[in-house]
């Protein structure tokens, strides 16, 4: 080991000797003591004051003197020692190619690395004092010696081998392309000369930060170039002898492996750029394609082609978009060819359309596009839009609604009409609730929602008088969801039915606790008394003349309502009562459950066998047009015989098999006059929903209402307009001046 005061000739000689072991034979060895003395001869001359003899043309030099110069003394034959070594290397290097190239470049990297290390920590005091004593003071160049080591493998190797027809990123390229055609290769070797490529980069402005330069320029760029060339061709050449089907496999997984070569051997910053370039080449370029042939796997239920043509269009801005459209028009064609094939099965027409075969059809499209949503498209929201939007269409105008807006509410209302009645063979008592949740899912399209208001709450109506319900707690749930759905004003109407239902019940109670003591009751009779804002029941416009066997009651409980209820007005809807009556005249005993009408006509029969047309027209006030019809029905039931035109017999040899005989049918006036009854409420309705109206509209629209009472003056009806404005039942609406609002 050379004494401290050794010159640099002598040092050096010392130092060079141990560095070229280090750097040639380290799997030999180095001793505790041997590498010791190297540290040590290294940290005397650094801290040596003396001057010693140096040569020109030197990093780090300049006007310095003392210590200083004898760290650039150190450094400069540290970088002459690596430009020698890496000579040796880039003359053996220079017959190889291909992947014997990259395994001689991959384990002379690793040996050169690993002795740069030990050199690195040999030099110590080299680093922490001179060379961050330079870069401080701002001097281009100067590198702590690992980083040298780096630096001159770049300069001198490096570039040398890269810059012959770019051998090296080369070599790994093919290697890339092989195992893309399906070969194996050696992904431990190309990771580690891709690993070196980032390790070459370097930051000027800080030493300790990653750079990707260098792996940018001399890998990246080229790999990402021939990776979008070897996509296109392949795509172009799979495209012309196969399917659509089997391209989007193919696609899928060349985009699988395209991000696990990442993982495997590339650098993670790579990821993005390269999924964005096969992203471009194998579904961009091809998007057209794809696009054409998404209504054929519509058509056949390709469901794992749809999920994945909706994973790759995914990718790319704006591919799904026109899935979307397409998928919007599948689904309403869908929904209009069922209800044309439901019109085709049927002779009469939309007029006599089965409630439940119209919705099932509608629900079904619904149920089947809505899976292929959920299962191929993920049920992204786009694609659940177009499936609403197609639904809304279909459901609101089809074959079987024609220009009309009001036909499928009317038919929905019906069917949940149908499935909430007692011995309904729709629906099992566990499935209801699953049955009323599909009417809403059809609901949520209805567009007149009105509609179907007036018709629920007129069927409803109809349940609740004739005691007809399934249960309760079914029609509380319907109203329940219809609450959810439209808010507390929709249902409103509906829940106050309920609470009359009860208010009636009580009634009658008390009515009959009341009468309990006149003999003369031997009438069993309960009462609904139902509130006019809340039923949509009609009274009859015909009059009636009560029979005397029930008048007797009838004026004792109009008396006893007056009583508890003073100035409330009792309108009798006769066309919804309904009666049983004992047959005595045969030798069977018969309870006949009529309409209020029928009951009127048959007790007639109390005091005569026969009886023309216009005797039973004087006797009960019945209008002749509806009084037909009721004969008709019970010459029908053949209680009663008609052999002569207009003239009506007792039949003294009626029998039946039941002891309770119904004879309560509607008749077609009461089942034609419900649907016109209801969309004239409805346009009632909507004629008070106006929340805005323009100054001039609304003087007509008063003027005409109250033109039929007086002639009423412009200026009266302005002034009227103020005082609301001021009382703040109405306003103007914001930016306009002859607009105004109602103030709910």
């Amino acid at each position: 080991m050379p004494p401290a005061t050794a010159d640099l000739a002598t040092t050096w000689a010392f130092l060079e000797e141990g560095v070229d072991h280090i750097m040639t034979k380290l799997q030999t060895g180095v001793s505790y003591s041997k590498y010791m003395s190297l540290y040590t001869v290294a940290y005397n001359y650094c801290t040596s004051s003396r001057m010693h003899n140096t040569t020109t043309d030197t990093v780090g030099q300049g006007s310095r003197t003392g210590a200083n110069l004898m760290g650039s003394d150190l450094y400069n034959n540290l970088i002459r020692y690596f430009i020698t070594h890496l000579k040796l290397l880039k003359d053996q290097s220079d017959s190889l190619q291909d992947e014997a190239l990259l395994r001689y470049y991959a384990g002379e990297w690793d040996r050169y690395t690993t002795g740069a290390n030990y050199i690195n920590r040999l030099f110590t005091y080299l680093n922490r004092h001179w060379v961050k004593r330079e870069r401080d003071e701002g001097r281009k160049g100067v590198y702590p010696v690992y980083t040298l080591a780096l630096v001159q493998w770049k300069s001198n190797f490096f570039l040398h081998v890269q810059s012959k027809h770019t051998k090296l990123a080369g070599a790994i390229l093919r290697l890339i392309e092989r195992q893309r055609n399906g070969e194996t290769i050696d992904q431990g070797l190309v990771k580690k000369v891709v690993d070196s490529f980032v390790s070459l980069g370097l930051d000027e402005s800080d030493i300790n930060k990653a750079s990707l330069d260098v792996y940018r320029e001399h890998l990246e760029t080229p790999f990402l170039d021939a990776t979008e060339k070897y996509y296109e061709q392949e795509s172009e050449a799979f495209l012309a002898e196969s399917s659509v089907s089997d391209y989007l496999k193919k696609a899928e997984e060349r985009l699988k492996e395209e991000e696990d070569r990442v993982d495997r051997y590339l650098n993670t910053d790579t990821r993005k750029q390269l999924v964005s370039k096969c992203e471009h080449v194998l579904i961009r370029q091809h998007s057209d394609l794809m696009w054409e042939s998404f209504q054929s796997l519509l058509d056949f239920d390709k469901d794992e082609d749809l999920q994945r043509m909706y994973a790759l269009l995914s990718r790319i801005p704006e591919g799904l978009e026109p899935l979307r459209k397409k998928f919007e028009e599948h689904v309403k064609k869908a929904g209009l060819a069922a209800v044309a094939k439901l019109l085709g099965e049927g002779s009469e027409g939309a007029d006599s359309l089965d409630p439940k075969a119209y919705v099932d059809a509608l629900l079904e499209v619904h149920r089947k596009n809505s899976e292929t949503v959920s299962r191929s498209f993920r049920g992204e929201a786009g694609f659940v839009a177009s499936l609403d939007k197609a639904c809304r269409e279909f459901v609101n105008r089809n074959s079987a609604t024609g220009s009309s807006t009001t036909k499928s509410p009317e038919l929905l209302a019906k069917h949940a009409d149908m499935l909430l009645r007692k011995n309904n063979k729709m629906a099992e008592e566990e499935d209801l609730e699953g049955a009323l949740n599909r009417v809403m899912v059809l609901f949520k399209y209805i567009e007149d929602k009105d509609v179907f208001q007036t018709f629920y709450a007129t069927k409803l109506s109809k349940r609740l008088i004739h005691g007809v319900s399934a249960s309760d707690e079914s029609e509380a749930s319907m109203i329940s969801k219809l609450k959810e759905a439209c808010g507390f004003e929709y249902t409103n109407k509906l829940q106050r039915m309920f609470t009359d239902m009860s208010l009636s019940k009580d009634l009658t109670d008390q009515f009959k606790e009341r009468m309990a003591n006149h003999e003369d009751m031997d009438i069993n009779f309960s009462i609904m008394v139902l509130g006019t804002n809340f039923w949509p029941l009609s009274a009859p416009n015909n009059d009636f003349i009560i029979p005397p066997e029930i008048l007797p009651t009838y004026d004792r409980f109009s008396k006893y309502y007056q009583t508890k209820h003073s100035g409330r007005k009792l309108t009798w809807l006769w066309n919804y009562s309904k009666n049983e009556l004992r047959t005595n005249y045969l030798n069977q005993k018969y309870i006949l459950m009529t309409s209020s009408y029928q009951m009127s006509v048959l007790l007639q029969y109390n005091k005569h066998d026969t009886l023309s047309l216009e005797e039973l027209i004087t006797a009960t006030a019945i209008s002749k047009d509806i009084l037909s019809q009721v004969l008709t029905l019970l010459v029908k039931a053949k209680v009663l015989i008609n052999e002569e035109t207009d003239q009506y017999d007792l039949n003294p040899n009626f029998k039946s098999k039941k002891i309770r005989v119904n004879l309560n049918q509607p008749i077609k006036a009461e089942v034609k006059a419900e649907s016109s009854e209801v969309l004239k409420t409805v346009d009632e309705d909507r004629k008070y929903a106006r929340k805005t109206m323009k100054n001039q509209p609304l003087i007509q629209e008063v003027i005409s209402q109250i033109s039929q009472r007086f002639a009423p003056k412009i200026p009266d009806i302005k002034k009227a307009i103020d005082t609301l404005l001021e009382k703040e039942y109405i306003e103007r609406v914001d930016g306009t001046r002859d607009t105004f609002a109602y103030v709910a």
